[in-house]
């Protein structure tokens, strides 16, 4: 099917593409009149953004991993 070195060769594609230095944020205008609407903008540290995208990239990682590679032991 896929050999290991296959599968670790696109996931470290997948992290260098992803993971790229120019970060661009959206943010919505500061109009007084939207000011008083119910959602408001929370910045959030960047050490937390990094850790959760560590996190899910771990657990896409965990399941290509189960689903491709894992071999469970036969009975």
């Amino acid at each position: 099917m896929f050999s290991k070195k296959i599968l670790w060769g696109s996931l470290i594609a997948l992290v260098l593409l992803t993971g790229t230095s120019a970060v661009t944020l959206a943010q919505m205008p500061a109009h007084s009149s939207e000011q008083t609407s119910q959602f408001q903008s929370i910045e959030q540290p960047l050490s937390l953004k990094v850790g959760v995208a560590i996190a899910g990239l771990a657990l896409i990682g965990l399941e290509l991993w189960w689903f491709l590679v894992y071999k469970s032991p036969e009975s």
